[in-house]
């Protein structure tokens, strides 16, 4: 196998940005931070935006696509998504390339390759990735209302995975939420729970899984020790570690 290096620039709806890469070509998978604090984030890991070779799109949320216009511009990237979505940016025209992103047809990045497929979360036409390079697959999982087939057949194929555990389902019964919101975060079209998230893992993770990034864990409804205690027991030697949404994770090598 061939290794892939993966961070978490970000994670949560104050922003995400997730990098993956080989020694020579990376992407970026959602720019929702700034271009200067992607910038910065990646230099204090050791990481070049020179090595960055496009950024995909997940969906239209504010969240997934705030800082886009300003990096891939700066970097002359294209940016892949998928024309609906891309409908719904409202960006004026852009410096950027755009590219049409379509459910399971591999975009060649390089060496790498990265697949999109389709999930449920309440957005326009959003999709969810996975980046091989040779063997080593790597999945970005997040904003998913609900694991659906596609989901699952992802997930049990890849050596790491960020993995959205959005809310604590006492934390979120509790909390201070209004009724609709908290239908709308645990409803088929909203966020993964931490025990949803638990079931997919101990039911669909291959044993080669290296790593798991918890991901997008909620301000209000979630604790990055909660889930952490909730997942840890059942690793059977899969490292688990929160994406954070107040700074950079480590880069973790995955695969060979």
């Amino acid at each position: 196998m061939r290794p892939l290096f993966i961070t978490s620039l970000n994670s949560g709806s104050n922003g995400n940005c997730y990098y993956i890469g080989n020694e020579q070509d990376a992407v970026l998978v959602d720019a929702g931070i700034s271009c200067r604090e992607t910038e910065r984030r990646m230099e204090r890991l050791g990481l070049t935006m020179r090595k960055v070779r496009a950024i995909f799109i997940s969906h239209e949320h504010s969240d997934h696509i705030r800082g886009v216009s300003r990096l891939a511009g700066k970097y002359h990237l294209p940016v892949y998504i998928t024309p609906l979505t891309h409908q719904q940016t409202r960006w004026p025209e852009p410096s950027f390339p755009i590219r049409p992103l379509r459910a399971y047809e591999p975009v060649p990045v390089g060496e790498l390759s990265v697949t999109a497929f389709p999930k449920r979360h309440d957005a326009c036409d959003p999709h969810s990735f996975v980046v091989a390079y040779h063997s080593t697959k790597v999945g970005v999982f997040t904003d998913i209302g609900h694991p659906c087939q596609h989901v699952i057949d992802h997930f049990s194929q890849c050596h790491a995975a960020f993995l959205e555990a959005n809310y604590d389902e006492e934390m979120l019964d509790r909390g201070r939420y209004p009724y609709f919101l908290k239908q709308r975060i645990r409803g088929g079209d909203g966020h993964l729970s931490n025990g949803q998230a638990l079931a997919l893992f101990q039911q669909h993770r291959p044993p080669y899984m290296s790593h798991v990034l918890l991901s997008h864990l909620s301000k209000d409804n979630n604790c990055p020790q909660r889930a952490l205690d909730l997942f840890r027991p059942h690793s059977e030697g899969t490292e688990v570690v929160v994406a954070s949404r107040f700074e950079e994770s480590a880069v973790y090598r995955v695969g060979a």
